[in-house]
């Protein structure tokens, strides 16, 4: 459910990617609605060091470092790159894509019965 979520939050809520991620799973970490307005800052490649924003956000909400790892390797497999700009001349995953990937690995990896 964290995933439909944060597709919807990006999709149709005028949400960036790190603000979608952390909608998606709002209800069930328990995210502060204050970090998910701040998140605004970390979209369009202003996550810090220019990582992708649904990447940073899933990264920051993961607990285990096996998760984080994953989320790294998979967003450089299949997106060729964590860095937003790069992804985007790259354009092997759109960014709802982005989107998309990072809840399911977060969802799949800390939450698997969600």
């Amino acid at each position: 459910m964290p995933k439909e979520k944060s597709l919807f939050a990006y999709r149709t809520g005028g949400q960036n990617c790190a603000q979608s991620l952390y909608t998606g799973f709002q209800e069930l970490l328990q995210v502060p609605q204050e970090v998910i307005t701040e998140a605004k800052k970390q979209g369009g490649g202003q996550a810090e060091g220019g990582r992708c924003g649904a990447l940073h956000a899933a990264l920051d909400l993961a607990d285990h470092a096996e998760t984080k790892k994953e989320l790294q390797a998979m967003f450089e497999e299949q997106a060729g790159s964590q860095q937003c700009r790069e992804i985007r001349i790259k354009k092997q995953m759109r960014c709802d894509q982005c989107v998309e990937l990072a809840a399911a690995v977060l969802a799949r990896r800390e939450h698997p019965n969600r």
